[in-house]
């Protein structure tokens, strides 16, 4: 497994965590769970793009 889609998991299991916690608990930043999940999302699919050589 590369570095990218390693990181890609974790911003997005950092995010899926922080979405579920901020279901049950009002706190700043919650919105930001959603961009953690979507920027890991990216960072996954980057990194299985450029694994097959950039070819779709």
């Amino acid at each position: 497994m590369n570095r990218v889609r390693l990181a890609g998991v974790g911003v997005a299991a950092v995010g899926v965590v922080g979405y579920v916690v901020g279901i049950s608990v009002a706190y700043a930043g919650r919105a930001f769970s959603l961009t953690a999940i979507m920027v890991g999302f990216t960072l996954v699919a980057i990194a299985r793009s450029s694994a097959t050589g950039g070819e779709t």
